[in-house]
């Protein structure tokens, strides 16, 4: 991949990474009326997390921040089907598995930006019928 390509993807890496850290007030005010389902967030950033290793490889990410990584991964991995089913707004509420991904996600942020704390991405769109 390109520079550019790695740089974008790195981004939105931590920006996923600045949303899973938030506190739980926050990520439902970011969901707002939107309809997330559970399974998509975790399938989006498990691929990330996946990713990461290729961007690890060519500089973008240290092996501190792959390691981070790789807990947040794992933990998405060990998430059952049955807590993957149903919008994500209502597991956030619902379901600790999210407390422990929120904890993790924190460290990767500390580890690789220095603070947890980080802008929220923006939301995104929802669809209308006239696009």
């Amino acid at each position: 991949m390109n520079a550019l390509g790695d740089a974008h993807l790195r981004t939105w890496t931590l920006r996923f990474m600045a949303l899973l850290a938030a506190g739980t007030s926050d990520q439902l005010a970011w969901l707002g009326e939107r309809e997330l389902e559970t399974k998509d967030v975790v399938e989006e950033v498990e691929l990330l997390c996946r990713v990461s290793e290729g961007l690890a490889e060519r500089g973008v990410f240290e092996p501190a921040d792959l390691r981070d990584l790789r807990a947040v991964g794992r933990r998405l991995g060990e998430v059952d089907a049955h807590s993957r089913s149903g919008p994500w707004g209502n597991a956030l509420a619902t379901d600790p598995v999210w407390d422990d991904i929120r904890s993790l996600a924190r460290q990767v942020l500390l580890t690789t930006l220095g603070d947890w704390r980080q802008p929220l991405p923006p939301p995104a769109r929802p669809l209308t019928d006239d696009h």
